[in-house]
């Protein structure tokens, strides 16, 4: 009884019989008000009388109208909520079916999950979509991911005027001489050339000015590479606002060690980002404008690393005398109140050596402004680590236009890139993903290979 009852029920079919009834009624209620108004004209009674049935009458239809509408409103509301959930069902089923696949295929080990990802992906998809299709047709792309050969076309008009505009202000004195645009590298000649080209280290004590009694005592005596690594596996966390409801924070505390920005915070957020933090790239601004910098906690863990952008390939000399922020005050402040924590300072020439290439292999002219703090920590981490994955660099099905997971700032320049050249980064970034692209979908993760697990020709 309950199979036959189900149908009947189903809020499509309610909604049509409401729909009906709700004609009806109206066609019914004029011609009830019909038939009272000429029982008015004939039947002599007491006016008073006649104005309260009137009345009554009235307000009771207006009332079953109200509800009725309220009722409509209703079904057509829990129509569309049935249809999402079924959208819902119908992915789930599609994972499912993409995971049996991959235990079903012969010899799919850890090489081999990378690379035939998402052609599963797209056999489970046109099994579900269409069973009767014939099983010859197999294409690769299944998930609506990153496109690697993105460009300024792709950019929203008032993004494009914003690229535009940095062009031509070319505030850091940039004159590229090098090959390009748009020169092609395989993803593994691309990952030497990034190992070859740009010297990941930062400022020490004996680089001038830094060797003056001015600065004796406030920069770290080791080298980073002694504090930090070599590790294994480490994460690279985004602050990008895709990571809210993510579920991720279990995954990313498993890595050996794990990277953060600015003042991306881990409390009330352990669930979606975790709540290790190995080392923290914080820009210059954020240093020297940051009220709370100097004593909050958030700061207090791990290794900190300072950058500052300069003029285009400006040596350390030339950019003292002329930072973006004269962080240098708050830097000694810390260092004062903090004399265990390792504080770095990035050297100035890492950011346009990691520039000129992004340049190199972009198909236009991109913002003559330094990288990113995201694409600076991938490479630092890519220098330390044998693998690194990046979480929500490349969005994911939860992409959204929300600039950071703790904040609700909207603005898509913090997906697409105004000031930094963010399409570009995320190009070169998906190029050398070594993962599925149902990871980036589902995940926003991408795998990237640490420089001293590449072979290099000579």
């Amino acid at each position: 009884m309950l199979v036959t009852l189900k149908p009947l029920l189903s809020p499509s079919l309610l909604s049509d019989f409401l729909y009906i009834f709700f004609f009806f009624f109206c066609l019914v209620s004029l011609l009830f008000q019909a038939c009272f108004s000429a029982q008015d004209r004939v039947v002599s009674l007491n006016t008073s009388f006649i104005m309260i049935h009137t009345s009554l009458k009235k307000k009771f239809s207006c009332c079953l109208l109200v509800f009725l509408l309220f009722a409509i409103i209703c079904v057509w509301k829990e129509k569309k909520k049935g249809s999402y959930y079924e959208s819902l069902k119908l992915q789930t089923k599609e994972l499912q079916v993409l995971r049996s696949l991959e235990k079903l295929t012969p010899g799919s080990g850890s090489q081999s999950a990378s690379s035939s990802g998402t052609q599963n992906a797209q056999r489970g998809s046109q099994a579900l979509g269409s069973p009767s299709s014939p099983a010859k047709a197999k294409p690769e792309a299944s998930f609506q991911v990153w496109n690697k050969d993105s460009s300024s076309k792709n950019l929203i008009p008032r993004l494009q005027k914003i690229w535009k505009n940095y062009l031509s202000m070319n505030k850091y004195k940039v004159s590229y001489k090098g090959p390009g645009p748009g020169v092609k590298y395989s993803a593994e000649a691309l990952l030497c050339h990034l190992r070859d080209n740009v010297n990941v280290s930062m400022v020490e004590a004996t680089d001038f000015p830094f060797n003056t009694s001015e600065w004796e005592g406030y920069l770290p005596k080791e080298n980073i590479r002694t504090k930090a690594g070599p590790w294994g596996r480490c994460a690279v966390v985004s602050s990008a606002g895709s990571l809210k409801s993510s579920q991720l924070g279990r995954e990313i505390d498993d890595h050996e060690a794990v990277l953060r920005f600015n003042g991306a915070p881990t409390a009330n957020f352990q669930q979606d980002v975790g709540t290790k933090t190995t080392i923290r790239l914080m820009n210059s601004q954020l240093v020297t404008t940051e009220q709370r910098f100097l004593k909050d906690s958030l700061y207090g863990e791990g290794i900190l690393i300072v950058w500052d952008p300069s003029i285009y390939h400006s040596d350390i000399p030339k950019w003292y005398k002329n930072p973006d922020y004269r962080f240098f005050d708050n830097f000694k402040s810390y260092r004062k109140l903090h004399p265990d924590q390792p504080f770095y300072i990035l050297k100035p020439q890492m950011p346009w050596e990691l520039w000129d290439i992004i340049q190199e292999i972009s198909p236009e002219a991109i913002q003559p402004n330094p990288p990113s703090s995201g694409m600076l920590g991938i490479i630092i981490m890519m220098t330390l680590c044998d693998q690194v994955d990046v979480y929500e660099f490349l969005p994911s099905k939860r992409k959204t236009d929300v600039c950071y997971y703790y904040q609700k700032f909207f603005d898509s320049a913090c997906t697409m890139g105004a000031y930094h050249p963010l399409l570009f980064e995320k190009n070169m970034v998906k190029h050398l993903n070594r993962g599925p692209d149902e990871d980036i979908y589902l995940l926003g993760k991408a795998t990237l290979p640490g420089f001293r697990s590449i072979h290099c020709g000579a």
